[in-house]
């Protein structure tokens, strides 16, 4: 690295504030639910990032439609999303993303930090994603203070709703993605340093049945029961996962009923699908229609089918083996061996690739049982990674290799 070297020694100093910034960002609660928490924790993310000096933004984002658990629309907000941006105009850009949630309630008892041992510390949201943002920051910082990074423009979007789906920052991210050459997501990595690969994409799915009601003893012929049909759907939507290899079907949550002595007239199940392909994915929402359609009119009842797959399949595509060769020569110059994982989990990752933008989202800290109350992050880990980051980005700057198409075709709104 030759060049950089100044700028990875004082990384090197940076693990004790790394880790100050995490415990003090984990001790403000940012659930998803929990618009206010965000916006505190946010604050404490602006002033961070102020030695940056870069453009910053407070984004207001659109509401997302959903179903409530008696199957009536609702509307979601959520706080805004923080980006930053710095040299807009420079030829090669690069997005950064990570989000701002976590999956624990004000609620939750897990709520602080505590020092497991000299080389783990266990808290909510210290390796999904509170340890990223730090990771992400000093990397930037290590970068700003290089020649080439005059080379380079960078957008950082923290966003508020990733942990539910990011439904509300989801255009946001695409119209970033059609701005950057590459993007860097700062999820954690594997607990032994792997990083995934490709994904499986998932959509969510509530279905609502509305039958008849009768009483059970005097009328129950003149009944349509919402939970039968809805119990004949469900059970051939879990069939699914043999007749179509590679294909996940979860139903998560049921509803339904009031009373035993009345046939019931209201069911609902959410259903979450996880998919290989854009293929799969057709044939997946083609497959759930269709059935819709034949219980509908077989136990006489109405069916209503709401939501989508808002994280699409992440395949392994030209771009994206080149951006993975590169991580893997940086990681070689650093010491860093780079293993390769592919998930049935997804991120916003899956979003941004859907939109063009070849990336790689697993640059976080090494970390594990993320969303339960034993979530570790493995402290030793900051300062590699955030190398491995600000390493890729100054080669980038450097042009040392080459990877997307957008510079080529960005249009003047980017800016």
């Amino acid at each position: 690295m030759g060049g950089f070297d100044a700028q990875l020694r004082w990384i090197e100093s940076q693990k004790a504030p790394m880790q100050s910034s995490i415990e003090g960002w984990c001790a403000i609660n940012s659930g998803s639910h929990n618009p206010a928490g965000i916006e505190a924790f946010a604050g404490e993310v602006i002033e961070a990032f102020a030695p940056l000096a870069a453009q910053t933004q407070c984004i207001a984002l659109p509401a997302f439609g959903s179903i409530d658990d008696r199957g009536e629309p609702i509307s979601f907000e959520t706080a805004d999303a923080l980006v930053f941006r710095k040299r807009p105009d420079a030829l090669r850009q690069v997005l950064l993303a990570i989000h701002l949630d976590t999956v624990y309630p004000p609620t939750s008892p897990f709520q602080s930090v505590v020092q497991v041992d000299s080389a783990t510390i266990r808290g909510p949201g210290v390796a999904d994603a509170k340890g990223g943002i730090a990771l992400l920051l000093t990397a930037l910082c290590a970068l700003e203070q290089s020649a080439a990074a005059e080379n380079l423009g960078w957008t950082v979007i923290l966003n508020p709703d990733e942990e539910i789906g990011s439904p509300c920052s989801m255009g946001l991210l695409a119209e970033a993605a059609a701005c950057a050459d590459l993007g860097l997501v700062f999820e954690p990595c594997l607990p032994d340093g792997s990083m995934i690969s490709r994904r499986k994409g998932s959509g969510n799915f509530t279905i609502v049945v509305r039958g008849r009601a009768a009483h059970v003893g005097r009328a129950f012929a003149e009944g349509r029961s919402a939970i039968h049909a809805l119990a004949t759907l469900v059970e051939q939507v879990a069939g699914w996962n043999e007749s179509l290899p590679g294909v996940i079907a979860n139903t998560g949550v049921i509803r339904g009923g009031d009373a035993l002595n009345v046939v019931p007239d209201f069911a609902l199940a959410r259903i979450n699908l996880r998919v290989e392909d854009r293929a799969q994915q057709i044939e997946a929402s083609r497959r759930l229609a269709d059935l819709t359609d034949r219980v509908s009119r077989s136990h006489e009842v109405e069916i209503k089918v709401s939501g989508a797959f808002l994280s699409p399949p992440k395949p392994l595509e030209t771009n994206m083996e080149v951006l993975m060769g590169e991580l893997e020569r940086t990681g070689k110059d650093l010491g860093i061996e780079i293993g390769w994982q592919a998930s049935g989990g997804v991120c916003d990752g899956n979003k941004l690739a859907a939109a063009g933008l070849p990336n790689i989202d697993t640059m976080g800290p090494q970390g594990g049982e993320i969303h339960s109350d034993r979530e570790y992050l493995m402290l030793d880990s900051l300062v590699p990674r955030a190398q491995l980051c600000a390493s890729l980005l100054h080669r980038y700057a450097s042009g040392a290799f080459e990877v997307g198409a957008n510079r080529h075709t960005r249009k003047g709104d980017c800016r």
